[in-house]
């Protein structure tokens, strides 16, 4: 029986002017640059999946992030949460059933609030009386492993990375969320920690009712917890499918290389891509991969590939396969 799809974006895009003064110069009539940080991308996640997306710095994951999140409004497309396609009229009421885990609990987390008051946030709109939200937090710091009692009067201040990472955590569920992100949820932490919040993430997975997006920069991450992953560069979706079928057959010579950045136990070799991310202020014609390609062809100069089906549940978007987007 196939999961329903939870949240979709549809030729999803989202450009922002460069610089800090595109209101200014559209006033004087001058022409704006525009970053396109998300280019028409599809991607629909579905219900009760863990779905990573990879990608290096630059690549636009954060803002699709923000995008599925509600923090930010496609500057063209529609994203559909639960087959609603959310608009001004329902921002309110769709952002009740999804939260964001942000990249530095440290900076995310208010610090002159207590513990328990940050973990409350998400609660103030619910409606809901005092002895209800001190339930909530408690249930919501036990899930994430820290005790009520010890951790409620603390500031943030007072705690470790992971201890801050997890109460990030307890703050994004405490509202039971159908849908939450969380944007390199494990960046800032050490080895060991990121292996206890990455544990932690598949047990709050299998004990509730959830569906995540993890944003990360490593791949290695995105095969320990995700069902699926998708690999993003330049804005655009270049590969996704099955977490084994994309780390163990990857197709696309852009994921082949993120697989070749992983660092290997007893090897000192650790690849990459090579060469720079491209501009996104004036990406590459045809595939955006195609200056960093070692197989680039003459078509992938001037036509951009659509995703198309391998054949074994993943799509990729290379002229290697010979699929395009006619």
């Amino acid at each position: 029986m196939s999961q329903e799809v939870l949240i979709e974006a549809k030729q999803v895009s989202k450009h922002f002017p460069a610089g800090k003064h595109g209101v200014i110069e559209s006033m004087l009539r001058k022409k704006i640059e525009w970053v396109r940080a998300v280019d028409q991308v599809d991607l629909q996640i579905k219900s009760r999946e863990i779905l990573g997306l990879v990608g290096e710095s630059g690549a636009g994951k954060t803002t699709l992030g923000r995008l599925f999140s509600t923090l930010e409004l496609p500057s063209r497309g529609e994203i559909t949460f639960m087959g609603q396609k959310l608009d001004k009229k329902n921002l309110q009421e769709i952002r009740k059933q999804i939260q964001m885990v942000f990249q530095n609990p440290l900076e995310s987390l208010d610090p002159r609030f207590s513990i328990r008051n940050i973990v409350q946030e998400p609660l103030v709109h619910l409606g809901l009386d005092k002895k209800e939200k001190e339930e909530r937090v408690a249930k919501s710091l036990q899930a994430v492993g820290l005790d009520p009692g010890e951790f409620g009067s603390r500031r943030p201040r007072d705690l470790s990375g992971g201890q801050r990472q997890r109460i990030a955590i307890a703050r994004s569920i405490v509202s039971n969320p159908r849908f939450v992100v969380l944007d390199e949820p494990t960046s800032a932490l050490d080895a060991s920690i990121q292996a206890q919040v990455l544990n932690l993430l598949v047990d709050l997975f299998e004990a509730r009712d959830y569906t995540f997006l993890i944003i990360t920069h490593n791949i290695a991450v995105a095969k320990f917890i995700c069902d699926r992953i998708a690999v993003m560069y330049a804005g655009k979706i270049v590969e996704i499918g099955p977490s084994e079928e994309i780390i163990g057959n990857a197709k696309h010579p852009y994921t082949q290389a993120l697989l070749k950045s992983v660092p290997v136990l007893g090897s000192k070799e650790v690849e990459g891509p090579v060469g720079e991310t491209p501009s996104l202020l004036n990406p590459p014609s045809g595939c955006r991969f195609h200056t960093r390609c070692p197989y680039v062809m003459e078509i992938c100069k001037t036509t951009e590939p659509g995703l198309a089906p391998t054949g074994k549940g993943s799509d990729v978007a290379c002229w290697l396969y010979g699929k395009g987007n006619n």
